[in-house]
């Protein structure tokens, strides 16, 4: 059964406001079923969309991780943009002055430390103030909605930042639209909210069953096999380790030219069997870290989505490699838009602080604290009110 976005949803109606002053945070990615972008649809269907904004990697989607966007005019719409990754994370309420009605459609990934979704909480927090209604056009999550397979840990409010503001898991198994509500009421938000819910999805169905073709949702994520190994692999990029960026397999791979892939393949292969299985590779990094230079790889295929954990997965594949290179592996900086000088980078994407000296833990130490980390068995509880599917 074919699966419909919010999108979809609305352009099947006849909304009071479809002649208000309409704005929208999107992007290229966000696409009705079909694949037309859906600022266009809306337009062309007669929706009076008079202003853009647009998140981190711009409304092409096609920005660098982390680099500041820019405002400009949008080819497809001839409408102006509003850059909310620049000199500002949330509309400014002269930026909605002129608004009824302000609409969010932007394709997630399922993460925590994917900033679409703060976008989405700045903005409910911008239109509380402003007292302006915001209309989520859900979307299913691509990596699953099974609430079992959610993986912390909850992010510690001493670790805050615009890639987690709030204690949720990292895997968080939840439609944008779902967490929509569940901030609107846990953090006390009360913003007038809407969330037009997308029809035929089943929380079990990962992205390829909903038989339409993937669409990438930053430059990085190109594919459903970078987006299901994207939220362990990510924890790469607060390491001296490359992630694959700039290659066709960016966050399916990792490498380094010190890098012994044919021990650390082993070692995976030995541990995570049922779950994933690693290839040594060979490959040239053409961006981010060792430009130019042969990196020894890996390049890892999920073997069963239904069982796979990429986040203790992403941790132990960091302490194997740190554990068999004591004098290459080093933790790294990570410099973006929002946190200039890149510190503490690893902190920011697990949610805990002190984080980088847990991989100094004996290898069985290792594994118990990497296993309770990990757990989420009250997200299911905690979310049950808010679900919508």
């Amino acid at each position: 059964m074919n699966v419909y976005f919010g999108i979809d949803q609305l352009l099947t109606s006849h909304p009071s406001w479809k002649q208000y002053p309409i704005g929208m945070v999107t992007n290229e990615a966000a696409k009705t079923y079909n694949g037309i972008a859906s600022r266009k649809a809306l337009q062309d269907a007669g929706f009076k969309l008079v202003k853009l904004f647009s998140p981190e990697h711009g409304l092409s989607v096609k920005g660098a991780d982390g680099a500041a966007m820019h405002d400009g005019v949008d080819e497809l719409t001839d409408l102006p943009i509003i850059s909310l990754y620049g000199n500002k994370l949330a509309p400014t309420k002269e930026d909605l002055a002129e608004l009824e009605i302000i609409l969010f459609d932007v394709p997630d990934a399922g993460v925590r430390f994917y900033t679409y979704l703060w976008t989405l909480t700045y903005l409910m927090e911008t239109c509380a103030t402003s007292k302006k209604k915001i209309i989520v056009l859900d979307r299913p999550n691509p990596i699953s909605g099974i609430l079992t397979l959610a993986e912390g840990p909850f992010l510690e409010p001493s670790c805050s930042s615009f890639i987690g503001r709030w204690p949720i898991p990292i895997r968080h198994s939840c439609s944008l639209g779902e967490l929509a509500r569940f901030f609107n009421e846990t953090q006390h938000i009360k913003t007038s909210l809407e969330i037009i819910a997308c029809t035929n999805w089943n929380r079990n169905n990962f992205q390829p069953d909903w038989t339409i073709p993937f669409v990438g949702t930053s430059p990085a994520i190109q594919s459903f096999e970078s987006m299901l190994l994207y939220p362990g692999l990510c924890f790469l990029e607060a390491t001296n380790l490359h992630e694959g960026r700039g290659t066709e397999k960016a966050f399916q791979i990792v490498g380094a030219p010190w890098l012994k892939n044919d021990a650390v393949c082993a070692q995976i292969n030995n541990i995570l069997e049922d779950e994933i299985h690693a290839t040594p590779i060979a490959y040239m990094s053409k961006e981010n870290k060792y430009i130019g230079e042969k990196c020894n790889g890996i390049h890892f295929k999920v073997k069963d989505q239904a069982i796979f954990r990429p986040i203790f997965f992403g941790l132990m594949l960091i302490k194997l490699i740190k554990e068999l290179h004591p004098v290459d592996f080093a933790w790294a900086t990570y410099p973006t838009n929002v946190n200039p000088n890149g510190t503490n980078h690893l902190d920011k994407l697990l949610g805990i602080p002190n984080s980088e000296s847990l991989f100094d833990l004996p290898f069985a130490s290792f594994l118990q604290w990497a296993t309770k980390l990990t757990s989420s068995k009250d997200w299911e509880k905690m979310m049950e009110p808010y679900l919508l599917y």
